[in-house]
């Protein structure tokens, strides 16, 4: 089975999913550093181009962080229907940095070398700041990183504020996505009107990140 499954639960009640399993975390995720309230691991990642990206290089500025895996369905339910790349262009477009993260390992799903890995983002009409390559899943453990997609959201003073799901529906159909509740969204309007994070965590779901 290519893709194993996180468990989603919404932020008040808990909502089960047929066919959805449970992953089980290594210790290493269940250990990981990034909190939400505290201060968000620092890291740096070479893009595409090769070009080193560090997270304190956008210290005032708000930043979301995007695991994905191109190969993964779920991924595919955002990118295919436009979703991702909307989120992308208009956030961006408001001064915020947009990070996509890959954290397969070499040999497993979703790994390509930096120019296939560009040419696959151009092919998506993909509009992040920046496309990064974790291939020793380093810094995807420092976060707890479990799903593509799986999203964070830092603010200005580099405070992890977000860290979960990209919406409340945990499918891979994209006609969920019309109508969904984007969690990411709501935080990043929250932040740039000036106002706290109402919904600072949720249970991410997808496919689950191809560590080493």
């Amino acid at each position: 089975m290519l893709c194993t499954f996180a468990s989603f639960v919404r932020p008040r009640a808990a909502s089960a999913l047929t066919g959805l399993l449970v992953l089980a975390l290594a210790p290493s995720l269940a250990r990981a550093a990034a909190r939400v309230g505290q201060p968000a691991p620092a890291f740096t990642l070479n893009d595409v181009d090769g070009k080193p990206h560090s997270l304190a290089a956008d210290q005032g500025k708000i930043v979301v962080l995007e695991w994905f895996n191109y190969d993964c369905p779920f991924t595919r339910k955002h990118y295919d229907s436009g979703n991702m790349q909307a989120l992308q262009k208009k956030y961006t477009g408001k001064g915020i940095v947009w990070l996509s993260i890959n954290s397969s390992a070499p040999g497993k799903q979703g790994n390509y070398p930096a120019d296939k890995m560009k040419q696959l983002a151009a092919a998506r009409g993909a509009a992040p700041t920046a496309v990064l390559l974790d291939p020793d899943g380093a810094v995807g453990m420092s976060y707890g990183a479990k799903t593509t997609p799986h999203m964070f959201v830092v603010d200005r003073t580099g405070v992890l504020v977000y860290d979960g799901a990209i919406d409340d529906r945990p499918s891979t159909d994209q006609a969920d996505v019309q109508g969904a509740r984007n969690y990411v969204a709501l935080a990043l309007d929250e932040l740039l009107a000036g106002k706290p994070v109402s919904t600072a965590s949720t249970t991410p779901y997808g496919c689950s990140v191809k560590y080493k």
